[in-house]
């Protein structure tokens, strides 16, 4: 059947099941564009490229499926690389259709012409630049093949204008994919896993440090199953947040700088960490010598590049985590984490846990608003951060019943991720989702507001306004001296008056005692809605930085 390469991606793009795609168009993808208005898939136009592509994520994480992008050559194409760069520290499935100049033109400084491939190399798990057209099909399905297998992450492919155009045969059968030099983990060595069971029954203080990987691997029922058996202690990094109800007697909490601090210290208290899917960057431990030395350690990992990078583990196992631990269990059965550990644990995790001040100071208190929004909403609610104060607040004091329910850009940092990670993970499911931001990331993508009016998509807005860059303030008064550079937020617009202007409702709220009523206002009704929560300039991140100093010496 002919047809054109615009029209084989799109019939490729609807055999991988994708429903809609999440982009900014241009000449360079406009032949795309148009082929897809004539399919089922729906084309959801952002205000800006990168916004499209932290759609495409949020979306992923939510659906599990994954996300679609595109955008035009030259600038439009660089516009995405932030958004592609954050799925691939957060090993999020992605594929990114870029349009490029015509073959003819390739290297020769046209019109918005930049060597995206070139450019992705770094932070994607394969690339493609498209020569022959013939070759669309294959290609499209080894990109979805690829970003949703082993470990997840973004796939780009990038398409002369010119090929978009021209007329092919397509296909008459789909050939299986098979990738030369691409090989999926098998199931895991089994002298390795036997080890662990030996390790795990001679441990006196074993602790899980669960990560992204437990998520990703849908391996969530096997671990909980795990925990129920052995009662071994969990901590999580950010990504592994939700493995465990965050309320459940046998969760500690988010490890690192910005974790719990009881969290940490069941963790620096083990004898044994037994690391599921998880790849310990800096944040999380900052002193891998240290911990090596005083605690074994296994590394179980789908990602054997990971194994041994941070840390230097005395058991790697190479493997699914879902497998591996179907292959643990049978042979851990009886074995429970002794009486005098959990009594310990137990004891940290009541000296820990501070029930936080909510009487009126002129402020609210960011992390009590957050724990009432968990206990005032749906627990199948799902809530993506932006990056700094909010998202370490939302982290620690949100109470997550399971995974996939916090959205936020863990391992690259990315400011402007939340709203249109928000957006897009709406577009995903049918449950209440809140978009959790400070007034200096929201100034980073509030054009998507526009977006999310166009579609008539629900997000619920939460926005903490300290005017201030809070955690570089925060970071200034710490290690420079207090002196405050480059963080106040002077020449903010009024918030209410911005999401009036896009049609959206909006309240504010100043005191403690006005939170559960802005709650009812912000889950009221089915339509988007802001509120704007006043907080201190000097209200502490909180975890395990010494919050209580900043608090009462900065002012």
């Amino acid at each position: 059947m002919k047809m054109t390469g615009a029209e084989m991606v799109v019939r490729t793009l609807e055999k991988n099941g994708v429903s809609v795609v999440f982009g900014y168009p241009g000449a360079a993808n406009c032949p795309f564009i148009d082929k897809l208005s004539h399919s089922k898939i729906k084309h959801i136009l952002s205000r800006n490229e990168q916004g499209a592509c932290h759609m495409a994520s949020g979306y992923a994480r939510v659906t599990k499926q994954t996300g679609v992008c595109t955008a035009t050559s030259g600038p439009g194409a660089t516009n995405l690389l932030t958004g592609i760069a954050t799925a691939y520290m957060d090993s999020v499935p992605l594929v990114a259709i870029t349009g490029q100049v015509a073959l003819p033109l390739v290297g020769k400084d046209a019109f918005q012409e930049v060597d995206i491939t070139g450019a992705s190399i770094p932070f994607t798990k394969h690339n493609y630049l498209v020569k022959d057209g013939m070759e669309l099909q294959r290609i499209v399905d080894e990109a979805f093949f690829i970003a949703g297998t082993g470990r997840p992450g973004p796939v780009l492919i990038d398409i002369p204008v010119d090929i978009q155009k021209q007329e092919y045969d397509y296909p008459a059968e789909d050939k299986p994919v098979n990738i030369r030099g691409y090989k999926l983990i098998g199931k895991a060595n089994e002298g390795q896993v036997r080890k662990v069971a030996e390790t795990i029954r001679a441990a006196k203080q074993p602790v899980i440090l669960a990560g992204g990987g437990v998520v990703n691997s849908d391996a969530v029922q096997e671990l909980r199953k795990f925990v129920r058996m052995t009662q071994i202690p969990v901590v999580s990094t950010m990504t592994g947040i939700g493995v465990l109800p965050s309320d459940d007697d046998l969760y500690f909490g988010m490890i690192g700088s910005h974790g719990m601090k009881r969290a940490n210290m069941v963790l620096n208290h083990s004898d044994l960490v037994l690391i599921m899917g998880a790849r310990l960057g800096d944040r999380s431990i900052a002193n891998a010598q240290r911990l090596e030395a005083r605690t074994k350690l296994v590394h179980i990992d789908i990602d054997p590049a990971e194994i041994g990078k941070s840390v230097q583990p005395h058991i790697p196992v190479v493997g699914d985590v879902k497998d591996v631990l179907k292959q643990l269990l049978p042979q851990i059965e009886g074995y429970q984490a002794p009486g005098e550990w959990l009594d310990y644990v137990a004891k940290i995790k009541a000296d820990w846990t501070v029930e936080e001040p909510h009487g009126d100071t002129g402020y609210v208190n960011p992390k009590y608003f957050m724990k009432r929004l968990s206990e005032r909403v749906q627990s199948d609610a799902y809530v993506a951060t932006e990056v700094g104060q909010n998202q370490i607040w939302a982290t620690n004091h949100y109470i997550f019943k399971d995974p996939r329910h916090l959205i936020t850009s863990a391992g690259f940092g990315t400011m402007g991720y939340g709203l249109p990670a928000a957006i897009g993970a709406a577009c995903g499911t049918d449950k209440t989702v809140f978009a959790v931001m400070g007034d200096g990331s929201f100034q980073m993508d509030l054009p998507e507001l526009g977006t999310m009016c166009q579609w008539g998509i629900p997000v619920k807005m939460v926005l903490f306004e300290n005017k201030r860059l809070g955690m570089v303030h925060e970071h200034q008064f710490m290690h420079y001296n207090s002196n405050f550079q480059a963080v106040q937020l002077d020449g903010s617009p009024d918030f209410a008056k911005l999401a009036e202007a896009y049609g959206i409702p909006s309240a504010t709220i100043t005191e403690n005692s006005q939170v559960d009523a802005g709650i009812d206002r912000l889950t009221a009704g089915k339509e988007p809605f802001l509120l704007i929560v006043s907080v201190d300039p000097f209200e502490p991140t909180g975890g395990a930085l010494n919050e209580s100093k900043f608090k009462k010496e900065a002012k």
